[in-house]
Parts: structure tokens; sequence; C-alpha cells
């Protein structure tokens, strides 16, 4: 299969990022990114405006971040041509929005945050809707700020990167448990802003460039055919990425403590291979296996929500003997490093 690398959830100064298209576009492509997805909050002005195109190797695609008249509830709506009003309740624009043939993932579901009231948290409250596609597992600037505590903000505001950890332990659990019912797929996201803020009182400070956030949370997908980076083939191209997420052929990696490129996780049925997002029928010659681009990677076997097997390798091969939603997590050196999609297995 081809593997492409990108960043979801972005923002641009259409809504509240600090960085004009062609910045942004930049530094993903000094980034080595294949595709870039925008969502800026509640507006499509960069797609109506023609921006959404083919930079080089790297796509541009342009969705949008939606949100409820009491600012929660956030849904990263793609593959869209409109956008909602914020009057209308959550379980109204998700349906809309699939209803139209877009994709969406709730951004940031369980963001927690009281200690900066100028910057409260935003999380995702309409569970009862079943029209999602996904869940943003992992989100980079949610899990900063939170850690931006006093006791601890000048060594963030140092060293950045180093103080994201691992998705929301909440937030893996709600995602295996909508799984046990239906296809849910992860993505991570950056949630870039490029925000500029007044330290010490006259120091003013960038928090995470775009070029520097987009080498941390990465969304890696899986394709069947290749992505060809031209403008005659840009709705192809498009059509290749969305898919791939609406499928869950794809994993989450913070690709600031490795090169994941290369990591599959999949399963064997006879002469068959069935990527993650798969669902196959359970036989005695159901295998999953798992390769990883690092020798001392530590893997962890979740099935239907449990932890049911560890070991470090470069790879594994487990024979499945009972049905339910398998996953893989892996880590590097002690730090959260890779989160597959699900493999169903009835």
């Amino acid at each position: 299969m081809f593997e492409y690398t990108g960043a979801i959830h972005v923002h641009s100064v259409y809504s509240d990022g600090s960085g004009e298209i062609s910045e942004i576009v930049s530094a993903a492509k000094e980034s080595g990114l294949d595709f870039l997805i925008l969502t800026d909050h509640n507006t499509l002005r960069a797609l109506k405006e023609g921006y959404e195109n083919c930079y080089d190797k790297t796509l541009l695609l342009v969705g949008c971040e939606i949100n409820d008249k009491e600012n929660k509830n956030h849904y990263l709506a793609l593959g869209v041509n409109q956008t909602y009003s914020t009057r209308i309740s959550a379980k109204e624009y998700v349906k809309k929005i699939k209803d139209s043939g877009g994709i969406g993932f709730l951004a940031h579901p369980h963001e927690k945050r009281t200690h900066m009231k100028e910057h409260p948290a935003y999380p995702w409250t309409e569970w009862s809707s079943t029209d999602f596609t996904g869940i943003e597992i992992w989100n980079h600037m949610s899990e900063w700020m939170e850690n931006l505590t006093e006791q601890n903000k000048y060594q963030s505001f140092l060293h950045p990167l180093k103080s994201i950890t691992q998705p929301p332990e909440e937030t893996l659990k709600k995602w295996d448990e909508l799984n046990l019912s239906r296809k849910v797929v992860g993505i991570g996201g950056v949630d870039a802003h490029a925000h500029k803020y007044n330290l010490l009182g006259f120091l003013e400070v960038e928090i995470f460039p775009y070029k520097v956030l987009f080498k941390s949370i990465r969304t890696h997908i899986l394709t069947d055919e290749e992505i060809l980076f031209s403008n005659s083939m840009f709705t192809k191209s498009k059509e290749l990425v969305y898919n791939a997420l609406k499928e869950g052929s794809c994993f989450v990696a913070n690709d600031y403590h490795g090169d994941s490129k290369g990591f599959r996780f999949f399963a064997e049925s006879g002469e068959k291979k069935f990527n993650m997002g798969s669902s196959i029928q359970l036989s005695k010659k159901v295998k999953l296996k798992v390769f990883i681009p690092s020798d001392n990677a530590f893997i962890k076997l979740i099935h239907n929500g449990k932890q049911i097997d560890e070991l470090i390798n470069n790879s594994a091969e487990y024979i499945i003997k009972e049905s339910g939603i398998y996953r893989v997590e892996v880590f590097l050196e002690g730090k959260a490093w890779i989160y597959s999609n699900h493999i169903r297995i009835v």
C-alpha cells in the first residue's frame, strides 16, 4: 500500500490563527507533509477563494471546525461545501454533514482546563449522536494547554514538543467503547494556531510556529492507489485522502519521537490481507501482524479496550481465536508513539 503523512486541524488568519495560507503551506512543504487539512472556525473562506489545491508534493485540503451556540461540541467537518449555523444543535450539524456526503471528527472531545479563564475547555457533550465518522484521539495543543500550569509553564514554553506525552486515557476508553458497536475512526490533530503571546511583560513569543507543530502529532493514511501530486489529478487525490480517513485506513503518531513511516498493522486470513478499518470473519487462520520501524518498540495489543499482550520487538504476530475489536499501541523509549485504528473480527 501507499503511505502518506498529514497534519489535520489547522487554523489560519481566516479564523483565529496567525498565519496566511501561503505561510502555512510553505511550512507544511518544509516539514515533508504529503497533505494538510485546514479547519478554520465556521468558515470555508480558503475553499471559496481557491486555495484548495496541490502545491508541489503537498495537498492542501480545506474543511472547517464547527461549534454550537455554547461554543462546545467542536467538529472537524471535511469534504463539505458549506458551513452550518452555530444556532443549531451539534447532533443536527453532524447529521447534515453526513447527509451531504462529508465526513467529520469530534475535536478534543474530553478537553479539561480550569486554570486559564481566557481559554476555557471546549469538550464534546452530544454523545447521543451516531453520525460522526470518527474522533480526534490526540490533540497536541489541547494537551499542551492543559499542562500549562503555574508550576511548569516556563518549562512548557522552552520545550513545547517534549511536554506532549500521550492521548487522554478517557478518550481512548471512549473510542474503544464506541467501536464495540460501530466503526469510529481515530485521527490525530495538531490544532495549530501559531498564537503570539506576551511573556514576562516584554517578550513576545509565538506559541508553536506551524513548522514546529507539523513535526508532532500526524495522521498517516494508507491507500491502494498512488496519489499523483498534480493539479489535474487533485480531485482524485482528495478523494483518496478522505476515503482513507473515512474507512480508518490510517494511524496516529507523534513523529517528534521518531519517524513512524513503515508502521503496519493488518490481518491475514488465508491468502487475503485486511488493513486497519477492516471487518473480517473469524476463522482458524486469522492472524494479526505488526511491523514497527524500530528495533526497540514496546508493543501493546488491545482487545475490546483491554490490553491482552505486550512485547519489545520490531514486529509481532498473533493467532486470533476470539472475535472483537483489536488495535495496537506502540511506545518508543517510554514515550507514546503510534496508535493504530481498529481491525474488527466478527
